[in-house]
């Protein structure tokens, strides 16, 4: 929900970042596997309770993705490839978040945990199924036209994901409020996905079915 208000914000800050890399020739691709890795050192950090190293750790995350996009296109090196990378391993950096805390308290967490992933599945597979179909019919992106993938709008996207993170970083023990409450936003977000996206198609193959008639 907030994505298209803090993305032109945080674009200008990166150019400096950007510039640098494009010198030393580092690509995109390189930045998002560097942006990965530095994002799953959050697990163990987690699990041994080290909620203010990993606060660090998940900030540089997020930094690095945002520089990777905004180093591609600024290389002209922006690719469906490099698109499919970076949205896969932004997943697995979101499930890794959970896992860590939930191996952190099993006991408190991990039912709340449990219940968060399994919304965080619902809002993942929602927003890409609805790429590829939206690839198909080559659906304008009027928010995101930079992206890689078509982006449907919800009320959990990555903007209200990193700002939990932050939330369960600084205040671990009420991890199984915040992440309860977040878990009724992913399901509204999945709701509004599955409605939306399934209305936006079906109008999309009866035009397209009275174009042909």
């Amino acid at each position: 929900m907030l994505d298209k208000f803090i993305t032109p914000v945080i674009k200008p800050l990166l150019t400096p970042a950007v510039m640098f890399c494009h010198k030393r020739n580092i690509t995109a691709d390189k930045v998002t596997l560097v942006g990965f890795l530095v994002g799953v050192l959050a697990v163990p950090l987690l699990a041994f309770e080290l909620y203010h190293a990993a606060l660090l750790v998940i900030i540089l995350n997020r930094i690095l993705d945002g520089l990777d996009g905004a180093l591609a296109r600024y290389a002209n090196q922006s690719s469906s490839a490099g698109g499919f990378l970076d949205i896969t391993l932004d997943f697995l950096f979101y499930a890794a978040i959970p896992l860590g805390f939930i191996l952190a308290n099993p006991q408190h967490n991990a039912i709340a945990g449990a219940i968060l992933l399994a919304t965080f599945i619902g809002t993942g597979s929602s927003f890409l199924a609805f790429a590829i179909a939206a690839e198909k019919f080559k659906l304008d992106k009027p928010q995101f036209n930079y992206k890689s993938f078509y982006y449907l709008n919800g009320l959990a996207e990555g903007t209200e994901t990193i700002a939990l993170f932050i939330a369960f970083c600084i205040w671990p023990e009420h991890f199984v409020l915040l992440a309860s409450i977040f878990s009724v936003i992913c399901a509204l977000t999945i709701f509004t996905r599955i409605y939306g996206g399934y209305h936006t198609l079906k109008q999309q193959e009866l035009s397209i079915k009275d174009n042909n008639e």
